[in-house]
């Protein structure tokens, strides 16, 4: 299954993306997801196949949500996980003195 999408990103919550199928737009996003998202700014159109890999997603999770509702959200990744790739320097800045 090959699927061409394209993919926006939010202008409100840094890293939190929506894919839609790129035939369809912004369709069969659903009305009530669009405030929170924000006005989507296109960021770029992908061509995506179960083959594919992506950084922060599962290619099966998103094929199938774009299947069955016709877009996939991505959300942005935890505080934890910023926190996690912060260089040894930075963290010991922040150690109580």
């Amino acid at each position: 299954m090959k699927r061409i999408c394209s993919i926006y990103k939010s202008p409100r919550r840094n890293e939190m993306y929506l894919y839609v199928l790129k035939a369809d737009g912004l369709e069969r996003v659903p009305e009530g997801l669009l405030p929170a998202f924000g006005k989507p700014q296109h960021a770029f159109d992908l061509v995506l196949t179960p083959e594919r890999t992506l950084a922060r997603e599962d290619i099966q999770l998103v094929l199938e949500n774009l299947e069955k509702q016709g877009y996939h959200l991505q959300m942005p990744p935890a505080e934890d996980e910023y926190i996690e790739h912060l260089p040894e320097e930075l963290l010991r800045r922040n150690d109580p003195v």
